[in-house]
């Protein structure tokens, strides 16, 4: 990561705290390490404490295909200096509903916001947070040189598809999980393997081996939006 040259951070962090959820202190910890924005999914609300905080920090989304009277923020522009200019930079937070949610359509929602901020900026991130593959890569297609990347998440396991779409949006069906890979999906092996195993609940705590960073690196013409270039992280990798 120490070689890319990195002007804006964006992670999804619904699982910050303890594995579902997160709590103000790690938000504010996450944000003191450098990531600039937040993103949500199905847990962002699974910690109640937190409500206020999340209605209340811009720098924190949660999926913007809830109600509106939903509290907490869908999307947001954060201001962003690069080589002595300002520039825009905006960040969507969208939801699936295929095995996941019964929340409003992202593909709708995403037309909506869309509307709106190409009027303000054309450098524009989408986490499309989906259970079904299918539905991030017909969202990928949808936006398709409506926004400069769409990027997937929920699944926790990093895809080997990201490519720059012919519109010049750049797509990956999921950036995977920052994390413990000696567990499952960042939980305790153990515990995870009896849940399967009995078919009974399990309390599952966060894996602490074997932590590996997924993201990706992605440059973006700051004229046009379109994406220049995407690549993805795996570090350390496997032995």
């Amino acid at each position: 990561m120490s070689d890319n040259s990195i002007n804006f951070v964006a992670a999804n962090g619904e699982n910050l705290s303890g594995g579902k959820g997160l709590l103000e202190k790690d938000a504010k910890r996450a944000f003191d390490a450098g990531i600039q924005c937040l993103t949500g999914g199905n847990h962002t609300f699974s910690k109640i404490q937190s409500a206020k905080y999340i209605a209340e920090e811009v720098r924190l989304l949660r999926p913007a295909n809830h109600h509106d009277d939903v509290y907490g923020h869908g999307w947001q522009v954060y201001p962003v200096t690069i080589n002595g200019g300002l520039f825009k930079f905006a960040v969507v937070n969208l939801m699936g509903r295929v095995y996941i949610s019964t929340i409003n359509c992202p593909f709708r929602t995403a037309d909506k916001i869309l509307y709106k901020l190409q009027k303000e900026t054309n450098l524009i991130l989408v986490d499309m947070h989906a259970e079904a593959t299918a539905e991030k890569i017909a969202l990928g297609w949808h936006l398709d040189g409506k926004v400069s990347a769409v990027l997937g998440t929920h699944t926790h396991v990093q895809t080997a598809d990201e490519h720059i779409l012919p519109n010049g949006t750049a797509f990956i069906s999921d950036v995977g999980m920052t994390g413990a890979f000696d567990g499952v999906i960042g939980g305790e092996r153990e515990a995870s393997i009896a849940r399967f195993f009995y078919q009974t609940p399990h309390k599952v705590n966060v894996a602490t081996e074997n932590v590996k960073i997924n993201a990706v690196v992605i440059s973006v013409d700051l004229q046009t939006g379109k994406a220049i270039s995407i690549k993805r992280i795996f570090e350390p990798s496997f032995r």
